[in-house]
C-alpha cells in the first residue's frame, strides 16, 4: 500500500515538472497561432507517443516550424536617420545580409544546425535553425549610400540616414 501510494506521489510530482516546464516555456508573443500551436502540440502529444514522426525526418510538428523564425527588430525615428536594431543571436556576421532600398531594409541570414550527435531524445526543442528573412518598411525614403551596420554580441545596428526632403518649387511656363 505504502509503494502505491509512493509511486502516486512520484507520477504527480513527474507531471508537476513537466507542467511548470511547459508553464515557463517562453511563446511567441504576438504569433495569432500561439494558443493553436499549443493546443496542437498537447493534442498530438497526447495521441502519438514523443518522437513519432523521427522516422520521417521531422522532428518536432509545430506551426511555428513551418513559419519560420523572424528576427525580433525596433526601428527608431530620429531627426536625421533611423537606427534600426535586430536581435540576431547566434548568427555569424558572415552568414548575414542587409539590403536595402528608397524605404526599405531587409535583413537575411542563416544558422547552422550543429554537427554533435544528440543523446537521448528532445525533450522540448524550440531553437531555430536554417534561413530567415526580414523586410520592415520605413516611414521616409532614406539615403542607402551612407548606411552604416554594426554587428556585437547577437545585436545588428543599422544606421540609415534619411534623404533629404526637397522643396517644392515653381516651374515657369514658357
Amino acid at each position: 500500500m505504502a509503494e502505491a501510494a509512493e509511486k502516486v506521489k512520484e507520477a504527480e510530482v513527474e507531471g508537476s515538472k513537466e507542467l511548470e516546464a511547459h508553464r515557463t516555456t517562453p511563446r511567441r508573443m504576438f504569433s495569432p497561432f500561439g494558443d493553436m500551436e499549443g493546443q496542437t502540440d498537447r493534442l498530438l502529444e497526447s495521441i502519438f507517443p514523443r518522437g513519432w514522426l523521427r522516422p520521417f525526418g521531422w522532428e518536432r510538428p509545430l506551426l511555428s516550424e513551418m513559419e519560420g523564425w523572424r528576427p525580433a527588430v525596433d526601428v527608431v525615428d530620429r531627426e536625421d536617420e533611423f537606427l534600426v536594431r535586430a536581435e540576431i543571436p547566434g548568427v555569424d556576421k558572415e552568414d548575414l545580409d542587409v539590403s536595402m532600398s528608397d524605404s526599405t531594409v531587409t535583413i537575411k541570414g542563416k544558422t547552422h544546425r550543429e554537427e554533435k550527435e544528440e543523446k537521448g531524445d528532445y525533450y522540448h526543442c524550440e531553437i531555430s535553425r536554417g534561413s530567415f528573412s526580414r523586410t520592415v518598411t520605413l516611414p521616409a525614403a532614406v539615403d542607402t549610400s551612407k548606411a552604416e551596420a554594426d554587428y556585437k554580441d547577437g545585436l545588428l545596428m543599422l544606421k540609415i540616414p534619411k534623404r533629404e526632403v526637397t522643396k517644392r518649387r515653381r516651374i515657369k511656363i514658357k
